[in-house]
């Protein structure tokens, strides 16, 4: 597979490479396995989430609101 960049772009990456010590093309790998375990993690837990609404477990906009106080108050 052959993946094109903007100049500016292939740039960044290789400067981003060179100051980590790494590889520019061992690190697209690495940005794209992270990308695509932090997109599943992330639909797994909307699913959870639609399962839990559909079970009536959720939380209204107030409730939301008095948790949020709670945890930023000093």
């Amino acid at each position: 597979m052959e993946v094109h960049f903007t100049p500016e772009l292939e740039e960044e990456l290789t400067r981003y490479a060179a100051q980590h010590g790494r590889n520019p093309d061992e690190l697209v790998q690495e940005v794209l396995v992270r990308y695509f375990e932090e997109e599943t993690r992330f639909v797994e837990a909307v699913k959870r989430g639609e399962v839990a609404l559909q079970h009536g477990e959720y939380l209204t906009h107030t409730d939301v609101g008095k948790r949020l106080g709670r945890f930023l108050k000093p």
